[in-house]
């Protein structure tokens, strides 16, 4: 699980461009809307394709997107328990 969180963060900073952030930076726990890392609706469906590039992962629900987007850790369970890839 430790290996996805890392991957998930390494993906995180190249798809949104987050130039100026480290993986390091990036608090497994730590909100990735609002407070943490300051993401938006918009990084938010860069995430949802991620998800269905990279781990055969389609939202039928993008409103579930609030919940698997919180941390690392909720986006990393979520994708342990429906990646098809």
């Amino acid at each position: 699980m430790e290996n996805l969180k890392t991957e998930l963060k390494h993906k995180i900073i190249e798809v949104l461009n987050l130039e100026d952030v480290s993986v390091e930076e990036i608090k497994d726990g730590d909100p990735l809307f609002g407070g943490g890392l300051g993401l938006d609706s918009i990084d938010a469906l860069e995430l949802i394709v991620l998800l269905d590039k990279d781990y055969g992962i389609k939202l039928a629900d993008p409103k579930k997107g609030k919940e698997i987007f919180q941390s690392i850790d909720t986006m990393a369970e979520f994708v342990e328990a429906n990646r098809t890839k």
